[in-house]
């Protein structure tokens, strides 16, 4: 393979020049098709067989297999199992029924029991295309028949259901914590504010859209059907009981959490709500066992790229004089970092960009001494808004699947939504606070 390169004059090249090569071959391999993991494995062969062909080709694989080793990555795939069984239950329903018998009658009200219902059904699954399957099947019809437009139910549903990526149990804080060596217990609480601002952003928008628009309230639920969609919903929250109070309280790590949602979904679904059946299992499994291959195989070749690009020391050749002029004011390095991954969502899996990306700014954090919560919580809001941005968010993709309707006809009602979260993203970095209140109240 060393010859090859060679050969074809990649030897001769600065490091520059072979991450320029790699970037480009990399783009094509992405137009042409190709799943994400084949351009992220092409691009660390030409660094390291162009450049370092003096080390061993298995220490590639061994930092891969190295990433996907670490014990706190058993939980993604025991939340995405716990999304799995509750989808196939009625979990959801029993949450829109709450959400909409206490703010149903507010002006916007059927909105914002979509954006509520969301982070609720986040606070559950920890998936955002979850949250758009279980959430998005039921409540988008509703608000057409409201009279609300189809491009503002999709272009809600699709953006709140990101909520779900800040607050726990969040698959995205997971893998930043695994890049970046952050406590994800840690990440858990400290996405929890980040996350109900984004839906107090939301609702506030909603009501405003709906005053705008003329949309008159729905009628007041009585007290005595809000206790009933109150008892009925109640075991739902036992899932962000089960998260955030355990692992708060030091009954559990984040991965004995996982195990637990994974359980306490089994019997909620299985033996209570009796909405699953034993026979069911086998098929959510296998959908389970899909998404965490397809998963941990990005997760791995994130991190062999990753691995090779902080080897070749890149992200100082990169950015070594953009950080150096910044390193002085936090402001500009959060900024620079928010800039940065929140293009990157744009065009590539959430997933590979925070493993890509966080090893480059690590220097540039440390120096500055920011708080790693609040990064982390940067980073995954530019990764919830990569998933419902145009062209190429996941939850855009999930949205043309489940609803049935064309791409530009799905994304054409976002542009407010993003202009909000990005609002939040300046709100984030400009008072900490809203990340790092909770961490510190709790000690």
């Amino acid at each position: 393979m060393a010859e090859l390169f060679e050969f074809l004059g990649l030897a001769a090249l600065s490091s520059t020049q072979v991450m320029l090569v790699a970037g480009v071959v990399m783009v094509v391999l992405l137009l042409l098709g190709f799943p994400m993991m084949v351009p992220l494995m092409a691009g660390a062969m030409i660094l390291m067989f162009s450049k370092y062909s003096m080390l061993p080709p298995g220490l590639l694989v061994q930092q891969m297999i190295g990433g996907v080793e670490q014990s706190v990555l058993v939980a993604v795939p025991m939340f995405i199992l716990a999304a799995d069984i509750i989808i196939k239950g009625r979990t959801a329903d029993r949450l829109l029924d709450l959400v909409g018998s206490f703010v149903g009658h507010i002006r916007g009200g059927l909105p914002i029991t979509t954006a509520v219902a969301c982070t609720l059904f986040g606070a559950v699954s920890g998936s955002t295309q979850a949250t758009v399957v279980a959430i998005g099947g039921p409540l988008r019809p509703r608000l057409i028949q409201a009279g609300y437009s189809d491009r503002f139910s999709m272009a809600l549903i699709i953006n709140a259901s990101d909520i779900a990526l800040l607050i726990p149990p969040s698959i995205g804080m997971i893998i930043y914590g695994v890049a970046s060596g952050t406590s994800v217990g840690d990440l858990f609480i400290a996405g929890i504010g980040p996350g109900l601002m984004v839906l107090v952003l939301f609702s506030v928008y909603c009501y405003i859209y709906a005053v705008v628009k003329g949309f008159s309230p729905a009628p007041r639920a009585r007290w005595g059907d809000r206790l009933r969609a109150l008892r009925r919903a109640t075991l739902a929250f036992g899932f962000p009981v089960i998260i955030v109070g355990g692992i708060y309280t030091g009954y559990f790590s984040p991965t004995e959490a996982a195990s637990m949602s994974v359980a306490y979904a089994l019997v909620l679904e299985v033996f209570v709500h009796r909405e699953v059946s034993l026979a069911d299992l086998p098929a959510v499994a296998m959908s389970t066992a899909m998404i965490t291959t397809v998963v941990f195989i990005l997760v791995a070749a994130g991190m062999g790229f990753s691995w090779i690009v902080s080897f070749a020391q890149l992200p100082d050749l990169l950015l070594g004089d953009l950080i150096s002029g910044v390193s002085d004011s936090p402001l500009l390095v959060l900024a620079l970092v928010a800039v940065a991954y929140f293009i990157g969502c744009m065009f590539v899996d959430p997933i590979v960009v925070i493993l890509v990306l966080t090893p480059i700014f690590a220097p540039a954090i440390a120096a500055t001494g920011l708080d790693p919560l609040h990064v982390g919580t940067i980073v995954v809001l530019q990764a919830a808004i990569g998933s419902a941005t145009p062209p190429f968010g996941c939850d855009i993709f999930t949205a043309v699947a489940i609803f049935r309707r064309p791409y530009f006809e799905v994304i054409a009602g976002t542009p407010p939504f993003i202009l909000i979260l990005l609002l939040a993203t300046v709100l984030l970095i400009v008072f900490p606070q809203i990340a790092l209140f909770l961490p510190g109240l709790m000690g």
